[in-house]
């Protein structure tokens, strides 16, 4: 099957954090806070895949309040933090919200997110993921992590389901 048939079927779309919203790069402050840079292009294509209908999830192997904050920020309502084994938990939201595998996509970019790629129906990987993960990808970036691969993402999802000009819309210039 291919790319676009394979994104026209999403309803939920989980993202993992470090090297996909992020670079990757960990930033630690003096006294020990935890600073990471998210992308605001990505942000808002994360609102324009919310005013679709199509839930959205964070799902990383790591706990930090910044990735909180910015959940809340986003109105992301499915948040794991501190997940060892993504694919059992994108299983258990998938159930919850009654969907099925082949309705999910999965964006990551390592190890701890091969088996969740392997499972779902489209599998992302950002340019700078590891070689193993874009070979468990369906489609693969141009953008790297952190540097709107998210945003190209959503974009590619928007348009296999013919929503990406009614996403567009409230933004464009009235003619």
């Amino acid at each position: 099957m291919d790319t676009q048939s394979r994104a026209a079927r999403i309803k939920l779309i989980a993202f993992d954090i470090d090297g996909v919203m992020t670079d990757g790069g960990l930033h630690y402050t003096d006294d020990g806070h935890e600073l990471k840079t998210f992308n605001v292009q990505d942000g808002l294509g994360i609102k324009l895949l919310q005013r679709i209908g199509i839930e959205v999830a964070i799902v990383t192997g790591r706990n930090s309040g910044v990735v909180a904050c910015r959940a809340a920020d986003l109105g992301i309502e499915h948040v794991f933090q501190g997940i060892g084994d993504k694919r059992t938990v994108v299983a258990a939201l998938l159930e919850k919200l009654g969907l099925q595998w082949n309705e999910c996509a999965f964006m990551g970019d390592d190890l701890i997110d091969l088996r969740t790629m392997a499972a779902c129906g489209f599998a992302i990987a950002p340019a700078n993921a590891r070689p193993i993960a874009k070979q468990f990808a369906h489609s693969v970036t141009a953008a790297a992590g952190g540097h709107g691969a998210v945003r190209e993402a959503i974009e590619f999802i928007l348009a296999a389901q013919g929503q990406l000009d009614s996403a567009f819309a409230p933004y464009l210039p009235e003619q």
